[in-house]
């Protein structure tokens, strides 16, 4: 028996007619393994199954390809592009070796415009075939963006840490050399100690941010000029090695504001490490501060490219990055959060033949 004989969709042609078309249609075996067809070829004709099983995918989420629906003896394949003389939006392949009867478009249309039984049953099944279709690409494309997620997610918690391990690993070597000094070994140990301290810190904003509420940030006033020099020295430490220089070219000010200094020293390791992903010959980091009425102003000027107008408009959403080898587009959003949980804002300036440009305010007083 052949597959169109023993096919639902031709159950209502007569022997004739069924004659007919198993001799307008061409046989094909295929191999397990094989392709039918791909995403993207001419929708051509429909395929009834023999024999086998063949399997029908498509690519979901980052170049992942997701199994849809597996067809088996008797049922029917690529139905969508024969109708509509569109390129193929799935692939076909054969799960283990078959045989399949191909069916050209011109054919089937002279069978369903003969029989209105025919036509019928096909409206039937495909509109059938699209529900179920249609809830297990949903359901592969949700698991695909998780899976997805979940990488990003991991890159940029290694991608940040990469950067106090650096540190770590160049404190101990110092500090457990035979000719290290009690003194030199009591730096090392401070070095390392404040690297793991920051790594916890930033895990727990990675975890903070991935709530999506409003923390409950607990601001208490602290000298900003002695918290931003200390953090400085520690800075030009990390990135020296990488050809980056930092330069204060305002002083910072001496004043007294309300602000959470584990979250803000996240905020201006985000926002250096942002930096360094575009300078990876080296480059200057340009700090500027400024007060203004009720807020004080800080300023990240870089000597990179600049800001890519593809993603201007969106630096600041999860996960957008642009250009970057190693960025993951989650340092922006938490910079953002920082900010905004000490009730002041962050924003992004473009202007032409300059670097990126970064501006964050703290209010002086708490809300």
């Amino acid at each position: 028996m052949t597959g169109l004989q023993q096919s639902k969709l031709f159950a209502g042609l007569l022997a004739a007619e069924l004659k007919i078309l198993e001799q307008t249609s061409h046989l094909r075996r295929v191999k397990s393994g094989e392709f039918i067809f791909r995403e993207g070829d001419a929708g051509d004709g429909l395929y009834i199954v023999n024999d086998g099983l063949i399997q029908i995918s498509a690519m979901v989420g980052e170049n992942q390809r997701r199994v849809l629906s597996r067809i088996g003896p008797g049922d029917f394949f690529g139905e969508m592009a024969a109708l509509e003389a569109r390129p193929r939006s799935a692939s076909a392949i054969a799960e283990q070796e078959s045989t399949v009867q191909f069916i050209r478009s011109e054919e089937l249309l002279k069978v369903l415009e003969r029989s209105p039984k025919v036509a019928v049953s096909l409206l039937r099944e495909v509109s059938q075939r699209m529900r179920e279709l249609d809830e297990q690409f949903l359901h592969e494309l949700l698991q695909a963006e998780r899976l997805s997620l979940v990488g990003r997610f991991t890159r940029s918690i290694l991608h940040d840490i990469k950067g106090p391990l650096t540190v770590i690993s160049m404190a101990a070597e110092t500090g457990c050399a035979p000719n290290a000094t009690p003194e030199h070994r009591k730096i090392s140990t401070e070095r390392v100690r404040k690297q793991v301290d920051r790594m916890t810190n930033m895990i727990n904003e990675l975890m903070e941010f991935t709530r999506g509420e409003r923390s409950q940030t607990i601001l208490v006033p602290l000298d900003y000029h002695s918290y931003v020099t200390q953090l400085i020295e520690e800075i030009r430490t990390e990135v020296r090695a990488r050809g980056i220089e930092v330069v204060c070219e305002t002083p910072v000010p001496k004043l007294s504001l309300p602000f959470d200094p584990q979250r803000l020293t996240n905020l201006y390791f985000n926002l250096i490490h942002n930096a360094l992903d575009v300078m990876p010959g080296g480059g200057k980091i340009l700090l500027r501060f400024t007060v203004t009425g009720k807020d004080l102003v800080t300023e990240f000027e870089d000597t990179g490219p600049g800001i890519a107008p593809e993603i201007a408009g969106r630096l600041f959403e999860p996960f957008a990055t642009f250009g970057k080898a190693r960025g993951t587009g989650l340092g922006l959003s938490i910079c953002r959060k920082i900010t905004e949980d000490h009730g002041g804002q962050i924003h992004a300036i473009s202007k032409p033949g300059r670097g990126a440009i970064f501006q964050f305010s703290l209010p002086l007083k708490s809300a």
